[in-house]
């Protein structure tokens, strides 16, 4: 399973958000440049984001983004399956187990099983204010030289 630029430029973009949280809307020219990210790239993913609730946006000369939520409440996982949909890394693990005529004798199934498990496992307990600190530490420890 490989994660798309849209899903791994969506989770850079929640960061920013969380990290530069001052209460302040932020200008998505301003994540751009600090992301190193194409501006209509980012259009199109933060148009995706908020359509899921994870951003607010204000028009205007002193408009901008926000999250939409708190950093806390927001898991890697709930970005990922927004920009990327199902995070399997096979077809079977989203279907009824009956929609596989060979679902009750395949032993491999169990393995995909495990490998998704570990899969949501991760992504669904790191969340946007985690990943904050570490940002936070390693921008920290730039500074200290």
């Amino acid at each position: 399973m490989k994660i798309s630029t849209k899903g791994r430029y969506a989770l850079r973009l929640m960061l920013d958000l969380a990290v530069n949280d001052t209460g302040e809307y932020l200008s998505l020219k301003s994540i751009a440049a600090r992301q190193e990210i194409s501006d209509k790239y980012l259009e199109q993913i933060i148009s995706l984001l908020s359509r899921g609730g994870f951003v607010r946006s204000v028009r205007g000369a002193q408009g901008g983004y926000r999250l939409a939520k708190s950093a806390d409440q927001v898991t890697v996982g709930m970005i990922l399956r927004l920009t990327e949909g199902s995070l399997s890394p096979v077809p079977c693990l989203d279907e009824e187990p009956d929609a596989c005529s060979r679902s009750d004798i395949c032993v491999t199934r169990e393995v995909w099983q495990q490998l998704a498990d570990a899969i949501n496992g991760v992504v669904d307990h790191i969340t946007l204010a985690d990943l904050a600190k570490r940002q936070r530490a390693v921008s920290a420890a730039d500074y200290q030289i």
